[in-house]
């Protein structure tokens, strides 16, 4: 094995480790808490991939944020994700995770109280300033389907290359 091949498979491992991702195959996510999991029984494995909800021992309260002028909601991208495939989006919303440096690029998850599980919580990449959890976002950036970042990590929505501004 090369030595790139070796640095991108150490990468992706990262990015499966903190970026908190969804299951390709298309399980259900669950929001976890701080507690730790239930054990896993035979007839239901625990989910190794959770979709991230808030980071631990953080509130972030997601009333009262205002849909972007000529934007979307989180649920609305997933929604039409077919029809804005490839286009600039604007969405607003509150930063709930971050991590900082992976795949040199700093990547944000985004929720404004619109969607369900699943579909409530957009994943962002920029190389701009990482904002912090709480803050309000203004992201705009094309909407990109089915992100595959390989060992089984992929994105149904994600903006990747956002230009991201705390407001």
């Amino acid at each position: 094995m090369s030595k790139a091949t070796r640095s991108s498979l150490l990468a992706l491992s990262l990015i499966a480790i903190l970026a908190g991702c969804s299951k390709k195959d298309g399980g259900t996510a669950e929001t976890k808490s701080a507690e730790a999991p239930p054990a896993a029984t035979a007839a239901q494995p625990a989910d190794p991939h959770p979709v991230p909800s808030v980071q631990p021992g953080t509130d972030v309260d997601l009333s009262g944020i205002a849909k972007a002028d000529g934007g979307k909601t989180v649920a609305e991208l997933y929604a039409e994700k077919d029809q804005l495939a490839g286009q600039k989006v604007a969405v607003r919303g509150k930063v709930v995770k971050t991590n900082a440096g992976i795949m040199d690029k700093n990547w944000i998850h985004v929720r404004d109280g619109s969607g369900a599980e699943g579909t409530n919580d957009l994943t962002v990449t920029t190389s701009g300033e990482l904002p912090k959890v709480g803050d309000t976002v203004l992201v705009t950036g094309a909407l990109t389907l089915n992100k595959d970042f390989g060992m089984g990590y992929q994105y149904p929505v994600i903006i990747e290359d956002a230009a991201v501004t705390v407001e």
